[in-house]
């Protein structure tokens, strides 16, 4: 998960989905970073929404997003285009792997959730993947799109906040639905 400081969208989507996942059974690792923080606390208005929860954010420390971090991600998804780019500038072979959180959702719902066998195996990760993102390009992660982004909610009200962490909530919930048809594959994200 990577967002521009790491210290409130990415922290709040890093901590909903290893919940979820493990609510679902599903293994994999999940981590979150930033382009500009290190060693920084998460936000107040993301400590307060994710307590809201259940979930705790105290000991969050922002981590800067880094190349190895990239190559060794089954899944990267960013707030906003921007993270995607600076996530394939690093390790441009994860491209295929790269999303904006609402775009994979939204390609994902297009597309249909991961296949699963007679035996409850589910579709590889990656090839589901690249079903999702047939036909993207480059290009698409140009420019600043509402349509891919969550909103930065730093500096802004306790409803702010709020509505940012049930928009990630709702996005993750959506994607896990999707990735994870049949809970209990191991994945890295």
């Amino acid at each position: 998960m990577i967002c521009t400081g790491n210290q409130c969208r990415s922290p709040m989507a890093e901590a909903l989905l290893r919940d979820r996942m493990a609510r679902l059974g599903v293994e994999g690792r999940v981590a979150s970073a930033g382009l500009v923080s290190e060693g920084v606390v998460a936000s107040e208005g993301s400590v307060r929404a994710m307590a809201k929860r259940g979930l705790d954010l105290s000991a969050h420390r922002s981590t800067r997003l880094a190349e190895d971090a990239i190559a060794t991600a089954d899944l990267v998804l960013g707030m906003t285009r921007e993270h995607v780019r600076e996530a394939v500038v690093l390790v441009p072979d994860a491209f295929e792997r790269a999303f904006t959180l609402r775009e994979l959702v939204r390609r994902a719902e297009a597309t249909g959730p991961r296949r699963v066998d007679p035996d409850g195996g589910e579709e590889e990760l990656d090839a589901w993947l690249r079903r999702v993102g047939a036909g993207r390009q480059a290009v698409d992660l140009m420019g600043d799109s509402e349509a891919d982004a969550v909103a930065d909610p730093m500096g802004r009200s306790r409803r702010v906040y709020e509505r940012t962490a049930t928009e990630i909530e709702d996005l993750v919930d959506r994607l896990l639905a999707l990735a994870h048809p049949a809970p209990a594959a191991a994945c890295s994200t």
